[in-house]
Formats: structure tokens, sequence, C-alpha cells
């Protein structure tokens, strides 16, 4: 149920049956430009694909310029409350307008932005979350139900439509997993628009990342959505390393290193935690795709991880290096990682 109808964003082409687009959003001071390009850098090789920039006053508008001059990927201007804010992001170039319409309802502010956006053959991102819900869609509902959500969503599509303005992506955020699911279930099935998914707010990585792969990940394997964010209390980077992670377990992106290990038991040999851990961080930059097993025990390791392209299974004091479930040397496990990266090609 991808969207069929497409969107291009800058280089990047989402919905249309395009791949799904990994992308974040930036947590520095957007007018400070210097460290502002130096995290979309560091977002850019960790393979965001799509970047988002809060634009809160007028400077962090007129800095997107510069920025764009010295980033490889497109740049979305977040825009909320000041639609004068995101008409001087068009001026500058940001390649797509994120804006909440329950924030900016007035009817002429909103055509000003669409006149610009249609100008400058850019899109708009329409997005309602369970925070900004209009008055009178929570007197009707009582709270911001799934239902609530779609029908704020909707009337903003049809105002939208009804300016003659189609080149638009969508997003319907809640801080309810379970809302939020719904919520992509009913919209799917009324628009063709590509979907921005995500949970909102989803919290600190630990508790974030679990609600973003259940909820992201349901929606992706019934076939909604387009392009994702993982939207966690922490660095960026670590956004679209749990983004890529929740597209490699279904299947939907095939590159880089997959790390997997045992859960661990009795019968665990050597440091099976801090091994895969280490192997997981030197391995991060590899482009081509890789499955690496880290195994703590030799008795089933190769067997349980047969089809991993490279291997451990740890012994008491050696481990058995392996490579498509077959043994290739026994080396000490106080030197499995610095052994096993040995065979692994360098990252390019």
């Amino acid at each position: 149920m991808t969207s069929k109808k497409s969107v291009k964003i800058g280089k990047v082409t989402i919905g249309g049956g395009k791949p799904v687009a990994v992308q974040s959003m930036t947590n520095t001071i957007t007018s400070d430009i210097a460290k502002t390009v130096a995290q979309i850098k560091r977002l850019e090789e960790a393979g965001c694909q799509i970047v988002r920039v809060a634009i809160p006053d007028e400077k962090s508008a007129r800095a997107i310029k510069t920025i764009k001059e010295k980033i490889k990927i497109p740049l979305i201007a977040d825009i909320h409350f000041n639609y004068k804010l995101a008409l001087l992001a068009i001026e500058a170039g940001a390649d797509k307008i994120r804006i909440n319409p329950g924030n900016i309802s007035h009817p002429k502010k909103l055509g000003e932005i669409i006149k610009e956006a249609r100008k400058a053959k850019i899109p708009i991102r329409i997005g309602v979350n369970s925070g900004s819900l209009e008055r009178d869609l929570l007197k009707k509902h009582k709270h911001p139900t799934a239902k609530a959500l779609v029908e704020s969503l909707m009337r903003h599509v049809r105002f939208f439509e009804k300016h003659n303005f189609k080149n638009l992506v969508l997003s319907i955020k809640s801080t309810s997993v379970t809302e939020t699911i719904e919520a992509h279930r009913l919209i799917a099935k009324k628009t063709n628009y590509p979907l921005h998914i995500g949970i909102t707010e989803a919290g600190i990585p630990e508790a974030g990342a679990v609600k973003s792969a259940v909820g992201i990940g349901v929606l992706l394997a019934e076939g909604i959505g387009d392009t994702i964010r993982v939207s966690l209390t922490a660095d960026p980077v670590e956004e679209v390393r749990v983004g890529y992670e929740i597209l490699k377990a279904l299947g939907l992106y095939q590159q880089g290193a997959d790390v997997i290990s045992c859960p661990t038991c009795g019968r665990m040999n050597g440091p099976v935690e801090k091994i895969a851990r280490e192997i997981y961080r030197k391995t991060r930059c590899i482009k081509k795709p890789l499955k690496i097993a880290v195994m703590g025990c030799e008795v089933n390791g190769p067997g349980e991880a047969k089809e991993a392209d490279l291997g451990l299974a740890c012994g008491p004091k050696f481990a058995s290096l392996f490579k498509k479930g077959k043994v290739l040397r026994k080396v000490p496990v106080s030197r499995a990682s610095q052994e096993l990266l040995k065979e692994i090609p360098p990252c390019k």
C-alpha cells in the first residue's frame, strides 16, 4: 500500500514504489551554520537521505542558503506558527517545507505558502500530530483519537487540493503507538500521497527505539509508508542507525553490515557482548551487504549462524572463525575481534 504518487525532494524521490527513505532532524541552532553543517555531515556519513532543520526565526531561515551550499542531501525547513518564515525558507532554497496547518490556520497565510512553493516547484509536508489537534476536533472526539487525527489531516488536504496544490507529503503522528498505526491505516485508504511515518516524541533510545520499531515496523510490513524518521531524545545520528535497523529487519534495506549475536546462556564462552558491540561499532561504515555472527559457544555457533558471511563461535580459550558455516581457523578468544576484522573488507 505504499503511495502510488511520487514526490521529489531535491534529488530524492519518495513514493511511487521507490525505496523507503531514512531521514532525521538536526538539534543544533540552525542559525549556527558551522554546527548545523557539521551535524548534517555526520548524518550524511550515517546514511541519512533527507534532513530537516528547525526554523524558529528569520536568521535561521536565511541560513538555509549557506547550509545547502555545504551539504549533499535535501534540506527541509520545519515551520510552525509564522508563515513568513516559510516564505523566507523557500526564498533561501529549502527543498521542502514542513508545516502544521493546525498552528498556521489562516487561509490567506496558507495561500501565500502554497503560491511560493508552487513557484519554487517544491513539495509541502502537512504534519498533523496529537499535540496540536484543532479545538473543535478535540471537543468532538474528546481526545486525539486516530479518527480525529485523520479528520484533521483530510481537512487540510482538501484545502490544498482546493488551491490546486498536490505536491504533498503527509504525516500523521501520535505518542501512542497503537493510535499512530490505526491513523495510518485509515489515511492510507483515503489518499495516494506519500506518507512520512514515525512515532512522535518516542523518548530516550532505550524506549524510543522499541516504540519506533513496533510502530514503524508494523506499518512498513503492511506496505504503508514512504519515508521514516525515528524520533529519539538523543544524537540524531542514532535516529538514522535505528531507522536502518528497522528497514534491515524487514528486508527493505540490504546494504551494510548486519551483526547477529546469540542471547547468551550457561554455555557461553568469552565476552560475547563485548565482541559483538565492538564488531557492530567498527563495521557501521560498510556499504556492501555483509552478515556477521558472534556466537557464544563452539557447539552450535557455526550451525546456528550458517547463513552468515563471517562469524565467531567462542570456546573456553579459542574461538572458531568461520565463513558461510565452515571453520577457517581457530583464534585466541582474547584476539577474536581483531582476527574477525581482518577478514572484513575495508570501508569504502
